[in-house]
C-alpha cells in the first residue's frame, strides 16, 4: 500500500485543525478538521482560492439562513427553504464549492436552535481555521521542474528524430507513413508535459510563470505542423536537386533543434530555398504543377513550424530565463 503525499497532508492538516479548533473551545471541533479534508487539493492556488471562496459562501449560508429560519423556525422545513434558496444564489455567484461544507455548518445554527453572534464566529472559526490549516499544508509542494526540463529534452529529441527521419526517408512514401506514429507518440508526450507545466504554474502563488505552459503549447502546435509536413511528403514526388535543398533543410534542423535556439537562422534558409524554387523553370504539365504546388505548400509549413518557435523565443528569451 502506497501513501501519497497529498493524503499525509490531509491526514495531518485535519488531525491539527481539530486540536486547534478544540483547544480554542469551539463547538464542533471535527467539523474544522472535516473541512481541512476537503480543502486539501491538488495545488496551492487551488486551495487558495478554495478557501476564500468558501468563506464568501459560508457569508451567503449565513444571510440565507438566517432569513429562512427566522421565517420558518429552526425546523426541518426552515432547512429545506434554506436549501432552495442557498443552492441555486451560490450557483450564480460561483460559489457552488462551498456548497455542502456551508450546510454541514448551518445545521449547527438548527441543532442549537440559535444564530447568535457567538455562534456564528464559532462557524467561520471553524472554516478558516479547516481551510486555513489545507493551506498551510499545501504550501509545500514537490518541485516539478527538473521533471518538466527532463520532459523537454525527450520531446526535443523525438523531434529531432522525426525531423532527420524524414530527410533520410525523402520520396519512401512507405517509411514516411511509419513517422505517423511517433508523431502520436510525440503528442502524447506534449500532452503529459502540459499536465506537469499546469501544476507548476498553479503553485506558483507570487508569481506568474507561464513559461512551461507556452512552451509545451508551441511544441503542439509544431506537432500538428510537422503531421501536415508529413502528409504533403507521401504526396510529392521530389526531384533530385529539389531534394538536396530539402533534405539540408531538414537535417540542419534536425542538429539544430534545441530550447534555446530562435529559428531566425533556418527561417533565412527556408526562404533561400522557397526563392529558388520561385525562380526556377514553370512545370511543364499538370503532374508536375501539382507537385510543385504540393512541394511549396510544404516549404510554407516548414515556414510556420519554425516561425511559431521564433514568435515563442521573442516572448520568452533565453537571457529572461537565466535571470529568473
Amino acid at each position: 500500500m502506497k501513501i501519497g503525499l497529498r493524503t499525509v497532508k490531509t491526514a495531518v492538516s485535519a488531525a491539527a485543525s481539530m486540536m486547534i479548533a478544540a483547544a480554542l473551545g469551539l463547538l464542533n471541533p471535527a467539523s474544522a478538521g472535516i473541512i481541512s479534508v476537503l480543502s486539501v487539493t491538488p495545488t496551492k492556488k487551488t486551495s487558495l482560492f478554495t478557501g476564500i471562496y468558501r468563506l464568501f459562501s459560508l457569508a451567503l449560508a449565513t444571510v440565507v439562513a438566517f432569513i429562512c429560519f427566522g421565517l420558518f423556525g429552526f425546523t426541518p422545513w426552515g432547512f429545506g427553504v434554506y436549501l432552495l434558496l442557498f443552492i441555486p444564489a451560490a450557483v450564480a455567484l460561483n460559489l457552488s464549492d462551498g456548497i455542502v461544507v456551508s450546510s454541514v455548518l448551518v445545521t449547527h445554527y438548527l441543532i442549537e436552535k440559535s444564530m447568535s453572534w457567538s455562534l456564528i464566529g464559532n462557524e467561520f472559526l471553524l472554516m478558516i481555521i479547516g481551510v486555513g490549516m489545507a493551506l498551510l499544508l499545501n504550501m509545500y509542494m514537490p518541485d516539478v521542474e527538473k521533471r518538466l526540463k527532463e520532459d523537454q529534452e525527450v520531446i526535443e529529441a523525438v523531434f529531432r528524430k522525426i525531423l532527420n527521419d524524414m530527410a533520410m526517408y525523402l520520396n519512401e512514401t512507405q517509411k514516411e507513413r511509419m513517422l505517423f506514429e511517433r508523431c502520436t507518440e510525440l503528442k502524447t508526450l506534449i500532452n503529459e508535459g502540459q499536465d506537469w507545466a499546469k501544476n507548476h504554474a498553479e503553485n506558483q502563488l507570487l508569481s506568474k510563470d507561464n513559461y512551461y505552459l507556452d512552451y509545451f503549447m508551441m511544441r503542439k502546435m509544431q506537432s500538428s505542423i510537422l503531421k501536415d509536413m508529413l502528409k504533403l511528403l507521401e504526396q510529392v514526388v521530389v526531384e533530385v536537386e529539389q531534394a538536396k535543398n530539402i533534405k539540408e533543410l531538414l537535417v540542419y534542423t534536425s542538429e539544430t533543434f534545441a530550447e534555446a535556439n530562435d529559428g531566425k537562422d533556418i527561417l533565412d534558409q527556408i526562404g533561400q530555398v522557397y526563392e529558388a524554387y520561385r525562380k526556377s523553370p514553370l512545370p511543364q504539365t499538370r503532374a508536375e504543377f501539382e507537385n510543385r504546388a504540393m512541394l511549396f505548400q510544404f516549404l510554407q509549413l516548414f515556414y510556420s513550424f519554425i516561425e511559431t518557435k521564433r514568435e515563442f523565443a521573442e516572448n520568452h528569451p533565453v537571457e529572461q530565463r537565466v535571470t529568473d
